[in-house]
């Protein structure tokens, strides 16, 4: 016997679009759920204006350099000489000019004496003979007394018996100093020393004269070494 299904108890027949308007449920339910969930979060913008801030702090501003400007030469001053002409009858009056030379002060221009520089005068040449000689105080016997009292003879030449005469030459000064011996004749370096030292230390002499003004005079002394 063949079983036989009414329309209205067909179950398979609306399964397709309960199916259908479910997904569209879920669809719904899930883009509500989404719109929902994006306004609730909110966009943190502080740390990119912190950022924005820094920075424009630190910018350091520049400087162009201020452009000189450059003032226009001055204009020049144009002159015009006005020429006044005069009838022949009219009376002139004459004006004087001042000239340079007039406002000039004159500057008297002084020799300067030229300065000379006296040089020290260099001593005068002995004379080897004048008028009158220098002479010892008391005369040649008073100066062959005072070589006697004074030499020294050497130990070294009166052992070895060395004797002889030595002549000394000094120059006798305008005052009657010695000044400058020397030996003239050597007998022996011991008794070439000793008439040195005899003559450097005689007193002063009476100086030489020429023409009535005492002048420096050479002279030489002969000292005699003897053993008795």
């Amino acid at each position: 016997m063949e079983i036989k299904k009414s329309e209205q108890a067909d179950l398979e027949r609306g399964k397709s679009t309960a199916l259908l308007m479910g997904f569209v449920m879920v669809l719904a339910l899930f883009y509500v759920a989404l719109e929902w969930t994006q306004r609730d979060k909110k966009i943190d913008l502080s740390g990119i204006i912190a950022a924005e801030i820094s920075i424009d702090e630190e910018m350091v501003p520049i400087t162009l350099p201020e452009k000189k400007t450059v003032p226009p030469p001055p204009q020049s001053v144009t002159i015009t000489e006005i020429i006044e002409i005069v009838d022949d009858d009219a009376e002139i009056e004459e004006s004087t000019i001042a000239s340079n030379e007039d406002q000039t002060e004159y500057i008297e221009i002084k020799e300067i004496a030229d300065v000379v520089v006296q040089e020290e005068p260099q001593e005068e040449a002995p004379f080897m003979v004048v008028e009158k000689m220098p002479e010892f105080p008391g005369g040649m016997s008073a100066l062959m007394s005072y070589l006697q009292k004074n030499i020294k003879y050497p130990a070294v030449c009166r052992e070895n018996n060395i004797q002889g005469r030595v002549l000394i030459q000094f120059i006798v000064n305008k005052d009657g100093s010695i000044v400058e011996p020397e030996v003239v004749k050597s007998v022996n370096p011991y008794l070439d020393k000793e008439a040195l030292r005899v003559i450097a230390a005689m007193p002063k002499w009476s100086p030489g004269e020429q023409r009535g003004k005492p002048v420096r005079v050479k002279y030489t002394v002969p000292v005699n070494f003897k053993l008795n």
